[in-house]
Order: C-alpha cells, then structure tokens, then sequence
C-alpha cells in the first residue's frame, strides 16, 4: 500500500510537471534582482506607509511603488531617462531621405515623451514613436565621444512593443565623430559606427549587431554583422513587457549581447563577423583558364568493349504470355460500353452548330456478371529475353586529371587588422527607424566603460520596472487560461498533460484487486463447493502463537531466578547444594510443557 501511494505522488507529481510544460514560455522571475533594487522598493513602500498613516483613507488604498528616476552612479559618457518629460537635448531631423517619393521622404514621424499605456510604475517616462508608416529620426550628442582604445563599450537601452510589433525596428546607432555631423540632417546614410538592437518583420526576428569597419588600405568602409543568436527571441516581441538591451564590447575583441541580463550571443569580431574582417591571403587568379584539353572525366567507357553477337537489341521489353487461356464465359461479341438507351436529345440541341448528337456510352450491363466483353487479348510478361541497348562498361579513365581549378595568388587587397575594436570613435546617440507599429517605447539609454556602472543604471531603472510588471502579473492558472483563449489549441495539451494522467492516477489509486478472502468466498458461493474451516484454522494458528509466548516467558523467567539464586549465593554464602538445586529446578522448569485447560 505505501509503494501504491508513493508511485500515486510520482505521478501526479509528473503530471503537473508536464502540465506547467505545456503552458507558454515561462516568463524569468525576479529572483535575480540586484539586492540595491530590493532596497529601493522597501525604502519606497516604507514611504507610501507613512503617509497612508498621516491620511487616513474610508478604504484601504491598493499599495503602488513610487518611481524615482535612475541617476549614473559612475563614469559614463550618455545617460537619458527621461523623466524630466521633455525632449531637451535631442535633436529631430529635419531632413529627407533619398531615392524615394516625396509624399513618404520626409522624416516627420512623431515622438512623445510619456508613460506607457499601461504603466506600473506611474511617474516613468519615455520615448514613444508615436506614428506608423513614416520616417521618424531622432538623436542626441554624447557628454562626450567614446574613443576605442584599452577600455570596453557598454551600450544598453530598454524597449517595449506596447502594441505589438508587425514590421519595424527599434535598434540604436551609434553615430561617428566626423566633422560634418549636423544632427538635423540625420538621414539613413549617416555615417555610423555600431547598430545594434532589435529588428523584426513578418516571422523574421532579428537582434543586429553591426558595426562600420574601415579597410586599412582603402579607406572604404564595410558593414561586419555579428553571426544570427542561438536563442529564440520571439517572447522579446510578443509578451509587451519591456527588455533591456546590452552589448559589450572589449579590447580583446571579444563581444557579448544581452537580453535582460542575459546572454544570447558572444564571440569574437576577428571570427564571428560576416563577411570576416580580414579577407583572405590568397585568392583565386581571375586570369587563369582551364585548358582545353583538360580531362575531368574520372569513367570512360571502354574503347575495347564489343557487343556480344548474341545481343538483341530489338527485343521488346514486353510480350504476351502465351500460357494465358481466355476465360470461360468471355462475351466476345458484346462491347463493354454501350450508348445509353434512355438518354435524349437535348432540346435545344442544333445539329448545324453542334454536330450530330450521340447518346452517352455506359457500361454494358451484359458484361456485369461475365468476366469481360469485347475482344480477348492475351495479358502481357517481361520479356525474358529483353536486353535493351547495349553500351560499353565504365573503365577508369588513365587520363583523368582531376577537377580543374584556377592557380592561387598573393591577394592584392590582403590586409591583416588584428584589432577590429579599435573603431571609428562615436559622438552621437540616434533612432532612424522605420515602423508599420505604433506606440515603440524607449527608455533609459545608457553608454559607460564601467560594467558595474551599467549594472546599477539598470537595476535603479529595468530592475524596478521588472519587479512591478513581474508583481502585476496574474496567477499560473490565469496565464494558463489567458494563454488557452488565444491559442485555443493549448486546451488539448491541457487536458493530456494533465486531466488525462489525473483521471488514471484516481483510477489506479482508488481502485484496486478485491482481497483474496472476499473473492474465494464469493467463488465457493457461486459454486457451493466445499471450503475448508477457516475459523478452526485460525484458531490453531492462534494457539501456537499463545504456547510459543509461553515458552520464551518461561524462559526468561528460569533464567532470572537462576541468575538472582546465583548472586545470593555469592553475597549469603549459601552451598552448593543449593546452587545445584535451583539448577535443576530451572533445568525442570525449562523443559516442562505448558499445562492446557
């Protein structure tokens, strides 16, 4: 019974088990929080508390977390939040995009600074583009511009798809220190030196990382992407939450890319970048041609081979089978379609124009109970003797030379840039997206060389606001539900993963094989056979049990009494005669049987 209820808790166990499994993605908790957002919140709370006592509502008011606005506790060279409400120190492009119609080249698409729709945080501002389908730029000068030289770059920022995302952008760039940056003409073909963020159009998401290399030898410059993440990143842009965006670039060339914290792509600009930062040192020579008496053929066919005299190529593949006999029965002279007897002439039926009418053909009802109507022919066999055309057999060729391919050269163009970090310094932080959404929410872009730095920045700003969406959030069984109305077809998983394993865990714990007693008894009654006593037995069984107790009591009892005469006869130094007569009354006692009534 106890392995029955230990195996019935197993599999309830893996029965919830697969049905959490079955649920949408399981969103990250906030178990990973920085201890200092912790803080922040219970100082906030213990506010809200000592004004709650001060005013002293009819009802208790639903306990909210005020924001305070994160502040740069380091080193840093761009920090926006936002919060101050307004737009001062960006820049709104006023210019026009080339190569296109006039109606759609302006940049005039809309941004506001505002809370989101369906803040958890009241007092939380950020930027929001505002229209779909239209140009919308927009950028701002760093305190200061970021060299690259023995210190990392950390860019990050937060972004929410409020409603969604169909086709849009919502990446950042970081635009070059030249001499003719005018923000207002911030255009797509401004020069830039990293993009980065994420992407999305139809089902093809996509998180860029790109950034502007300069060929040392040219002076042009061309765009290296980073290879495509590992992880799936379509919860980033369909649970309306807001992510925080972070890349990491060091001195040794090494790369990181962050969601939430989180790592989803790494590796290195000199061997994960497309096309590869250094081109190759040798290159195929583009004057070399393949001679015309070059012989890639690794089979010929043997020029010694003759047709055997014998082979017939004329044979046919099939003949018929003269062994066929025709069927008893076969109504030689009956068609197997004839025109149909009831059928007529259409009305409207024109012989001029239609031709003459003829009746539909149908089966012929003759030939449904014969084995066939019309003229018999003899079914036909492969043809035993069939061949084909003969071909000379395949022999190597002893004049093969392998696939031709042109001679190698020193590249031209090679260069070898060892350190790919050391990048076209940037002075400008800018947004040049086109979106078919509406309602893209940015917020807190942050640019340092100190990753500790970045980590408070985000703890004091996504840190609180993941904390209060992650408090907001309803119960399993309500996400499970919500989830199962937009994909109704989660309502099938449900029920196998877990109504299904409930129903058999109750069948298998609740029910069981009836007890041996109660099932020979019912047996003997079905069949009035006889049944041996069962009480005489029991009471047998009973009795030798009681005589056993008896035995070892006795025992026991023998034992102590000749242990108790034996150290009496040490301390009353009583005979040994005595001693022997206690022996034998324990000897008596030991092997005498018990008495029965």
């Amino acid at each position: 019974m106890e392995l029955k209820m230990r195996l019935c808790v197993a599999l309830l166990s893996l029965s919830l088990c697969l049905g959490l499994m079955g649920h949408v993605r399981a969103q990250e908790e906030a178990d990973d929080m920085e201890m200092d957002v912790e803080d922040a919140i219970d100082d906030m709370q213990e506010e809200d508390v000592e004004e709650e006592e001060q005013q002293v509502p009819a009802s208790p008011p639903v306990p909210t977390v005020t924001y305070k606005a994160p502040e740069p506790m380091g080193e840093h060279y761009f920090a926006e939040s936002f919060d101050k409400g307004t737009l001062h120190g960006w820049v709104l492009s006023q210019a026009k995009k080339d190569g296109i119609d006039e109606d759609i080249a302006k940049y005039d698409g809309k941004w506001e600074v505002e809370e989101m729709k369906d803040t958890k945080l009241p007092g939380d501002k950020g930027l929001v583009l505002k229209s779909k389908a239209k140009h919308h730029a927009i950028s701002a000068l760093l305190l200061r511009p970021f060299t690259f030289d023995t210190k990392p770059l950390i860019v990050q920022y937060e972004v929410n798809f409020q409603t969604g995302i169909d086709c849009g952008g919502a990446y950042v760039k970081l635009l070059s220190q030249t001499p003719d940056l005018d923000l207002e003409e911030f255009v797509d073909k401004t020069a830039y030196t990293i993009m980065f963020g994420p992407d999305k159009c139809g089902e093809d998401y996509k998180l860029h990382f790109i950034f502007r290399h300069k060929n040392p030898k040219t002076g042009e410059f061309e765009e290296k992407h980073a290879k495509k993440p590992d992880a799936d990143l379509r919860t980033y842009y369909t649970d309306k939450k807001t992510h925080l965006y972070t890349l990491v670039l060091n001195p040794d060339n090494s790369f990181e890319i962050l969601i939430d914290q989180t790592v989803v792509n790494s590796g290195s600009l000199l061997n994960d970048m497309t096309p590869p930062i250094n081109p190759p040192a040798e290159i195929e020579d583009p004057d070399d041609h393949k001679p015309e008496d070059w012989d890639e053929r690794p089979k010929i066919q043997d020029p010694d081979a003759v047709k055997p005299e014998d082979w017939d190529e004329d044979a046919p593949a099939k003949i018929p089978d003269e062994d066929a006999v025709k069927p008893d029965g076969w109504l030689d002279d009956e068609p197997e379609y004839i025109s149909d007897p009831d059928a007529l002439k259409p009305e409207d039926w024109d012989e001029d124009m239609d031709g003459e009418w003829e009746a539909p053909q149908i089966p012929n009802p003759a030939c449904e109970t014969a084995p066939g109507c019309g003229l018999w022919q003899r079914p036909v066999i492969d043809n035993p003797n069939y061949k084909g055309k003969w071909k000379p057999p395949m022999i190597d060729n002893p004049n093969y030379q392998g696939v031709w391919k042109p001679r190698k050269i020193p590249n031209p163009d090679f260069f070898e840039d060892l350190h790919p970090f050391r990048m076209t310094p940037i002075s400008a932080v800018g947004l040049e997206l086109w979106s078919m959404s509406s309602d893209i929410f940015f917020d807190n872009f942050f640019v340092t060389s100190d990753r500790n730095v970045a980590e408070r920045w985000a703890a004091d700003g996504w840190g609180l606001k993941k904390a209060a969406e992650g408090a907001a959030e309803p119960g399993l069984v309500n996400q499970m539900i919500t989830a199962a109305e937009e994909k109704p077809w989660l309502w099938i998983v449900y029920v196998l993963t877990v109504a299904v394993p409930l129903v058999l865990i109750i069948v298998f714990c609740c029910t069981g094989k009836k007890s041996s007693a109660s099932t020979s008894a019912a047996e003997y009654k079905k069949t009035d056979a006889p049944q041996p006593d069962v009480k005489e037995e029991a009471e047998e069984e009973e009795a030798k049990e009681e005589e056993s107790e008896a035995k070892k009591s006795e025992e026991e009892d023998s034992t102590g009494e000749a242990e108790e005469a034996a150290e009496n006869d040490k301390k009353d130094g009583n005979t040994s005669s005595e001693v022997e007569h206690l022996m034998l009354l324990e000897t008596h006692r030991k092997y005498r049987k018990p008495f029965k009534a």
